[in-house]
C-alpha cells in the first residue's frame, strides 16, 4: 500500500479533495483532527504539554486550547516547541494507523506537509491550490473570521508556488466538475503506482 499526502493553505478545499477520495472507499487519516484527540487522551503528551506550558494547558482533564493558543501566537520559538512535542506522537499514530488500512493506498491530510516533516512518511504528494481571493472567501464563511484574520494566516503558511515545486502533483480546486475529473485521474495512478 502507497501512502499519499494532500496538503494546502488555509480555504484550498483539502477536505473536499480527501472527502473525494474517502467516497472512493480510500481511508484517510486527519493529522489536525488526530493531533487534537491524541493532546487530549495522550498520557504522555499531556505530562509533556503540562511541562512545558504549565497545568493551565488542561482544564477538568480537557485541552484548553485558547489557553495553548494564546502562548504559541506569535512566538515562532514556543510554537516550534509545541510541534517538536505533538509531531512526533502524530507521525507514529499515522504510520501505526496506516499499518492497519487495506487496498492500493491510503491518504494523510496535512495543513503543514512539509513544514513539519511529515512529508517523509509518504511516497507521494498532492498539493491543493486555489486563487488566493477564493481561499479567503472560504475560509471567512468556514471559520467565521474576519478578512485580516485569515489574510494573516495565509502569510506564515507555505506559498503555492512552493507547495507546487515539493508536490508530486497538484489540484487547482475551483469548479467541482474540473476537481471531480482531476480526483478521479489521480485515483487511478495511484492504484497503478501499487501495481507496478
Amino acid at each position: 500500500m502507497i501512502k499519499v499526502a494532500i496538503c494546502g493553505g488555509i480555504g484550498s478545499g483539502k477536505s473536499t479533495i480527501c472527502q473525494m477520495f474517502a467516497e472512493r472507499g480510500v481511508a484517510l487519516y486527519d493529522s489536525d483532527s488526530r493531533a487534537k484527540v491524541l493532546m487530549n487522551e495522550s498520557e504522555e503528551l499531556r505530562k509533556a504539554l503540562i511541562a512545558e506550558f504549565g497545568e493551565e494547558c488542561y482544564i477538568d482533564g480537557a485541552l484548553n486550547r485558547p489557553y495553548l493558543a494564546s502562548r504559541v501566537f506569535g512566538s515562532e520559538e514556543q510554537l516550534a516547541r509545541l510541534n517538536s512535542i505533538v509531531h512526533p506522537a502524530v507521525k507514529a499514530d499515522f504510520l501505526r494507523w496506516a499499518e492497519e488500512q487495506e487496498g492500493n493506498y491510503c491518504i494523510l491530510e496535512s495543513a503543514i506537509l512539509f513544514e513539519s516533516g511529515f512529508d517523509a512518511l509518504v511516497d507521494c504528494s498532492v498539493a491543493v491550490l486555489a486563487p488566493t481571493p477564493l481561499r479567503i472567501e472560504r475560509a471567512m464563511q468556514r471559520d467565521n473570521a474576519t478578512r485580516e484574520q485569515i489574510e494573516a494566516r495565509i502569510k506564515v503558511q507555505m506559498s503555492d508556488d512552493e507547495l507546487v515545486a515539493r508536490a508530486d502533483f497538484a489540484i487547482v480546486n475551483i469548479h467541482l466538475e474540473d476537481v471531480e475529473k482531476d480526483v478521479a485521474e489521480l485515483a487511478y495512478r495511484f492504484k497503478m503506482m501499487t501495481n507496478e
